[in-house]
């Protein structure tokens, strides 16, 4: 809920860039499969066109809200306690709403639900248009959530949180975001409606010169895992600019001295609320030698560093994304 200019280049060898890879120059320089990058940006890059292809539709229902009126469909959603009372299994076409206890006036609120309605199939054509999204949203200053596709709001969502504490919100709004664009949000967190880990596009809805509301396309980082890393050879993690662990394969989770994990103990440990996500950043690896190379790779922009020690993998090579604030990082472990 809610709550990348790209370019093709060829696969590239990487170069030595600092004093220790000049030092094992002679040790053998894995090839980074970058079309890793290229296929999750060039996927990523179309939904910047839809979420403002989304935007300018909800601006045109704000500013002609007076005259739509006649065309409202009042019986379209029914409110128990602010919650809609369509469900899942009965709702295929039709969004979550909730009106928060936070909101400053509930009846102007569900007016301006009523005159929102319209967005309900743009999201659902949204969602059956890009087969990896998880949910298409708004969330508005009036303290309104629309959710598509629709889920259990009533069980999973607070009623009393306020939508424009979250980075799904002000992350979008003109303090954040003074080109009033697309943004992608680089750090992934726990999705309020339970949906687990999300990485999140977001862009703002003005009416009358005001922010009115933010959008946002989700993507499940379970979902970014199993389509872009889990089928490709090799021991690949993508780590945000803080050094946390977005995503990546067990094997090269493991190799930098974190927990143990399986692929699918990895993917219920992201689901789970009580996952902290600074325990798997590389900053904070007990390995002293992965601590050193997050330094090489994030601080000092190095794109590829070689552990020493006998419990170490043997390299680490990295190449940053173009419009994310992201780097992709294949591990080689000793054979």
């Amino acid at each position: 809920m809610k709550p990348i200019i790209f370019w093709i280049f060829p696969l590239l060898i990487l170069s030595n860039s600092c004093g220790r890879c000049a030092r094992d120059s002679n040790r053998h320089n894995l090839v980074v499969d970058q079309s890793i990058i290229l296929e999750i940006e060039s996927e990523l890059a179309q939904l910047d066109e839809e979420i403002i292809a989304l935007k300018d539709h909800f601006e045109f229902l704000l500013a002609n809200r007076d005259s739509l009126k006649q065309y409202a469909d009042v019986d379209k959603y029914s409110f128990e306690a602010g919650y809609s009372t369509n469900l899942p299994k009965n709702s295929e076409k039709l969004s979550s709403v909730v009106i928060l206890n936070t909101t400053p006036d509930y009846d102007s609120a569900l007016q301006n639900v009523l005159a929102t309605n319209g967005m309900d199939s743009l999201f659902h054509q949204t969602f059956e248009k890009y087969n990896m999204l998880a949910q298409v949203y708004y969330n508005s200053v009036d303290q309104v959530s629309r959710v598509f596709p629709a889920y259990d709001a009533k069980a999973l969502l607070d009623p009393n949180i306020d939508l424009t504490k979250f980075n799904f919100f002000y992350k979008g709004d003109f303090d954040h975001n003074p080109e009033k664009g697309p943004v992608w949000i680089p750090e992934v967190y726990v999705d309020p409606a339970g949906r687990g880990w999300i990485l999140s596009l977001v862009h703002p809805v003005t009416a009358d010169g005001e922010l009115y509301a933010v959008l946002g396309i989700d993507i499940t980082v379970d979902e970014l895992i199993g389509r872009f890393l889990e089928n490709r050879e090799g021991d690949f993690l993508i780590v945000n600019n803080k050094g946390d662990i977005v995503g990546g394969k067990a094997s090269a989770i493991e190799a930098l001295s974190f927990p143990p994990l399986l692929n699918h103990v990895y993917r219920e440990t992201i689901l789970a609320d009580n996952f902290r996500i600074s325990d798997f950043n590389i900053f904070n690896s007990k390995n002293n030698e992965v601590r050193e190379m997050a330094k090489a790779i994030i601080l000092t922009k190095e794109n590829q560093f070689f552990f020493r020690e006998d419990f170490s993998p043997k390299a680490a090579y990295a190449v940053p994304f173009t419009f994310l604030d992201w780097y992709l990082i294949e591990i080689e472990l000793k054979s």
